[in-house]
């Protein structure tokens, strides 16, 4: 099976390509400098002779995107709609990369893979615009959608907080957002997964189980970086003021996942618990290694 995975110098791009490559898999890593995804006829030309297209490729600053929504809108919505076609006219699976943005952020319930989408935020609207095209271009399509995430290849929460931590010996952590803290070499095995279980075409959730808001998620870092989890201290979202709204509550359902009998990613505690060492070292397989 020969895969192309876009984005992939990004955190979960590098996590896929090396777990790809590391279990014999042949697989074309892509970004901007070498595939506009903008661009139709560079993206035909890439995705042709490949079985399974990844899409990781993302306008991924959130606040930026309040002013700039057009940008975005060329990278998550108009760029995964042409990868969809590229993929069908190969006949190729294409895997979308989505987010919780896409929902409103006010349910007090783990989000269901078919409740209502209500974006709040341009990045959220542009990200559930790609989710359409990638239906609308593509029949053979899976979108994954994650939040929270964290890797060794890339500046991240966890490693900002430990790093904070240790120069000011303490901080102030928002309390009053939810969500699932989500390691991209977990996410990256998920996705593996469903394409190997061949899973129906549809909308997943690639979340850790459980739940935690980010000062809870700090204490948790700042713990495995041997300091006092103590010196976090919690404040709320309305003392940090910024362009984009963010989702109150975060937690995504998983029970989608039953129907290729795919097993969900494990609670976000004790995957961090095997994570942590390799993520604040920073410590990541290269994509062209």
């Amino acid at each position: 099976m020969r895969w192309i995975v876009t984005g992939a110098h990004g955190m979960l791009g590098q996590d896929l390509v090396a777990l790809l490559r590391g279990r014999g898999d042949d697989v074309t890593g892509a970004d901007r400098d070498t595939v506009d995804i903008t661009d139709e006829s560079a993206v035909a030309a890439a995705v042709r002779g490949h079985d399974v297209v990844v899409n990781c490729a993302a306008w991924t600053d959130v606040d930026a995107a309040e002013s700039h929504e057009g940008d975005a809108f060329a990278v998550n919505a108009t760029g995964p709609q042409l990868l969809a076609r590229a993929a069908r006219e190969a006949g190729a699976r294409i895997v979308q990369i989505s987010t919780d943005y896409v929902f409103d952020g006010a349910a007090a319930e783990p989000y269901a893979e078919d409740a209502p989408a209500a974006p709040r935020s341009a990045y959220g609207r542009t990200k559930l615009a790609g989710e359409w095209a990638v239906r609308a271009e593509a029949p053979d399509h899976l979108i994954v959608r994650t939040a929270w995430l964290y890797g060794a290849g890339g500046a991240c929460f966890p490693r900002t907080i430990a790093r904070l931590a240790a120069e000011r010996g303490g901080l102030d952590v928002i309390a009053d957002q939810v969500g699932q803290p989500t390691w991209t070499r977990d996410l990256a095995d998920l996705v593996v997964r469903l394409v190997d279980a061949g899973a129906p075409s549809g909308r997943y959730h690639g979340t850790a189980s459980g739940r935690t808001s980010w000062h809870g998620f700090a204490q948790a870092v700042v713990g495995a970086a041997g300091m006092d989890p103590d010196v976090v201290r919690e404040t709320t979202s309305d003392v940090y003021v910024r362009p984009a709204p963010r989702p109150a509550f975060s937690v995504l359902g998983h029970a989608a996942l039953r129907t290729p009998g795919v097993v969900p990613i494990g609670d976000w505690r004790e995957r961090w618990a095997v994570a942590f060492d390799e993520v604040l070292a920073g410590r990541v397989a290269a994509p062209g290694a």
